[in-house]
């Protein structure tokens, strides 16, 4: 692969890199305040057992499954770039030998 190729990959890849870990770091914001929202929720439902508690509970929880989905996609993005990264840098240093 030509060098001037390799490194425009190389600073998309890193631009991209730097998008995804600021990402993460709201999507961590986010699901700790939806994990414990859900934990408030469940704690509701078990005192009042009404349906309309364990429905909130369930909806609460649902939403912190998603958020918890959503952070490993993220994070396994994250890593498959990483990966990416390292390829190009060694095809890179390997053009200037």
């Amino acid at each position: 692969m030509a060098r001037v190729l390799v490194e425009r990959r190389l600073r998309d890849v890193g631009t991209r890199l730097k998008r995804l870990r600021e990402e993460l770091e709201v999507t961590d914001e986010q699901l700790h305040q939806l994990a414990d929202e859900a934990d408030d929720a469940r704690l509701r439902a078990l005192v009042s057992e009404t349906p309309s508690a364990e429905r909130e509970h369930a909806e609460a929880a649902g939403h912190a499954d998603a958020m918890r989905r959503h952070r490993k996609s993220v994070a396994d993005e994250i890593v498959r770039l990483e990966v990416t990264q390292d390829e190009l840098l060694d095809r890179f240093q390997a053009g200037r030998s």
